[in-house]
């Protein structure tokens, strides 16, 4: 059948199951939203900011497992979204990045609202394409959504000039050409040399340790992980990004490793004789100080992405593939261990405590996310900013379940926790979606209120709010001899009257006691509500290593 390109690329969508876009309209895509228009199928969830909807799609991505739609303009619309595609490819998050561009004709003239997308989001997308021949629509398309969901995910972009979006074209429903290139070919398979070297070396290990990613989640392999722990009877660590991987009440569970990780598990690493690592890719808030990063301990990596083998640190196999069949086979293969003097030693550092004083502050964070999690229980999922309120919640509420964290970790995006949460609301509607900030982070998106107003997404945003960039602040006070530069906010907002000119409702802890009573009404409500938490701006997140430190030399 003939169809406007605007209508192939909404039929293409449908194809692939989608049902949710979030976006902004403008010229450039104006057929795409006449095509919209009345469309019952695909529900568009209107945004505040470009950069805002890429963070809500991303968000939806996150927490259904599904790939994540966003649609933007030309120009100051497309490059809005480029901070929302790096988030997504630091942390292997499949997104359709769909933006408009003007018409060919006026391609390269410096035209209204013209930038060339393709070039700007080349290092940040695991494809990029613009279409030029409108027959081709419907299989870029195709081939788009199949790149962004395998392997090791990520977003891709298509740019859609709009004399393509307006062409007919010859259009015919189907899943896609079958000769179009497999993206899954870039991912090599492990061998069975290998695999059999790595089964050896854990049986001959004593004292092993597993480090879990964010690849456990993507791959949803977190039950083979836990059997394949219980079973050689390993602790566990994790990345942030791994955090939900692994049980946070389980017996074996550690907490976080690296710069913000507990003193358990940077002890366990660096004394382990064997360390695991599944679907991490040993960044540098990890490793920090490379040479004294598990000195005395064999590394076995598991990764689907064979490129980041040997990228940060030497390992002794690597295993390229799918992480639920390799943990799988070592299941089946392996033999069970004990390790009771190492899980004696384990339990021992797990009762190190920070030496931080905790009574000199009238609200304490820690208390604010301990209740949240007691009273919320774990049928909701959390988003966060990005600086000392993400690390508390990473080291206080206890995650169960993978996709439940929803947190920018590679590339650390402040501002992004707002948009992720109302994705993932949209995305799950039956769970209760508490995004937990900083002052300094909610103000750089709180625009995004808008949205949720707009469609009384009911969610919770939690403000930890000490006037001051909490993280960077923290930093200057213990490595640049208290020299606060441009880290002292003040109390430049009302957030009471911020909702209320959005009409959320908004309330305000002060201190321990208001807790559990303002907590509780918050989660009873079936509405939006903004919760102001006025916190010190000497509480400080601990522990935490020290730049170009080992992470046993940790402060706190």
């Amino acid at each position: 059948m003939k169809l406007r390109g605007a209508q192939v690329l909404l039929q293409c969508l449908k194809e692939q199951g989608i049902d949710t876009i979030f976006g902004y309209p403008g010229g450039a895509v104006l057929p795409i939203y006449d095509a919209l228009y009345g469309m019952k199928e695909i529900t568009h969830i209107l945004t505040a900011h470009e950069q805002g909807a890429t963070h809500a799609a991303d968000g939806y991505a996150r927490s259904t497992g599904k790939v994540g739609v966003v649609i933007a303009t030309s120009g100051p619309g497309a490059t809005n979204t480029v901070t929302g595609i790096a988030t997504a490819c630091r942390d292997s998050v499949p997104l359709i990045v769909i933006t408009g561009q003007v018409s060919q004709k006026l391609l390269k003239k410096d035209s209204f609202q013209e930038v060339d997308f393709v070039s700007i989001t080349k290092s940040i997308t695991k494809k990029n394409y613009i279409v030029t021949d409108p027959k081709s629509l419907a299989a870029v398309v195709r081939e788009a959504f199949m790149i962004a969901k395998s392997g090791r995910p990520g977003p891709v972009v298509i740019d859609i000039p709009k004399d393509v979006q307006e062409a007919f074209i010859d259009y015919e429903a189907g899943q896609g050409d079958k000769t179009l290139l497999s993206e899954s070919k870039k991912y090599v398979t492990f061998d069975e040399v290998s695999l059999g070297r790595a089964i050896d070396i854990i049986n001959d290990s004593r004292k092993p340790v597993i480090y879990a990613g964010g690849g456990v989640v993507i791959s949803e392999s977190h039950k083979e992980l836990r059997e394949f722990a219980e079973k050689i009877n390993s602790p566990v660590t994790c990345s942030l990004m791994g955090i939900g991987a692994f049980p946070g009440n389980h017996e074996s569970y550690m907490g976080m490793v690296g710069m913000h990780g507990t003193r358990c598990s940077n002890y366990a690493v660096n004394n382990c004789d064997l360390l695991i690592a599944v679907g991490a890719r040993f960044s540098d808030r990890v490793i920090s100080k490379v040479e004294a990063f598990a000195p005395n301990a064999r590394l076995i990596h598991i990764d689907i992405d064979p490129r980041e083998f040997g990228k940060n640190i030497d390992t002794a196999v690597s295993l390229a593939g799918d992480a639920k069949k390799i943990l799988s086979l070592l299941i089946e293969r392996v033999e069970k261990k004990d390790n009771d003097l190492w899980t004696e030693q384990i339990q021992n550092w797990k009762g190190y405590k920070t030496s931080e004083r905790k009574d000199i502050y009238s609200l304490r964070p820690e208390n604010i996310i301990e209740k949240l999690q007691e009273l919320a229980g774990n049928n909701c999922i959390i988003t966060t900013e990005v600086g000392q309120n993400q690390i508390w919640t990473a080291q206080y509420f206890k995650f169960l379940k993978p996709r439940t964290f929803i947190t920018s970790g590679g590339l650390g995006t402040m501002g992004f926790g707002l948009g992720a949460a109302i994705g993932a609301s949209i995305g799950n509607p039956d769970k209760k979606v508490i995004n937990i900030a900083g002052d300094g982070s909610f103000k750089m998106n709180s625009t995004e209120l808008a949205t949720v107003a707009r469609y009384r997404i009911p969610i919770i945003q939690l403000v930890l709010n000490n006037h001051v960039l909490g993280m960077v602040h923290q930093w200057q006070d213990l490595f640049y001899q208290g020299r606060f530069s441009h880290t002292k906010l003040g109390e430049d907002v009302d957030f009471i009257k911020l909702g209320a000119a959005y009409g959320i409702k908004t309330m305000k802890i002060t201190e321990d006691k208001q807790i559990d009573t303002i907590l509780r009404e918050a989660l009873s409500l079936k509405e939006p509500v903004i919760i102001e938490c006025i916190i010190s701006s000497d509480n400080k997140v601990f522990p935490i290593v020290p730049p170009g430190a080992a992470i046993t030399e940790c402060i706190g």
